[in-house]
């Protein structure tokens, strides 16, 4: 089983104005996405930049677990992605696969 560390660690490489899923960053570790969502919920402190971690079909389903409830789309935002109802536009050309993006 994979600890939070793993996924903090994958998750740092995502480039900005990027994002990518909880699941994909499963799939690359082989764990499960709700591991991985427990820990972005876990990241406040672990300089990671969980704002880039969205569900399967690009909406900001974790934005309740940040300081503010606006805060995940102000963050994205400040990275040139557009947000529209909690839902990042062009999500398919801005997502960042793991699975061909890194080797291990």
């Amino acid at each position: 089983m994979q600890n939070f560390e793993e996924v903090y660690e994958v998750a740092r490489l995502i480039p900005e104005g990027r994002v990518t899923s909880y699941g994909a960053i499963a799939k690359y570790l082989g764990t499960g996405a709700r591991l991985v969502g427990w820990a972005m919920n876990a990241s406040h402190l672990k300089n990671v930049p969980a704002h880039r971690v969205v569900n399967h079909a690009g909406v900001l389903t974790g934005k309740n677990h940040f300081a503010t409830p606006t805060l995940m789309q102000e963050l994205l935002e400040n990275e040139g992605i557009i947000i529209i109802k909690d839902k990042i536009q062009n999500f398919k050309d801005l997502f960042w696969d793991p699975e061909t993006e890194l080797s291990l």
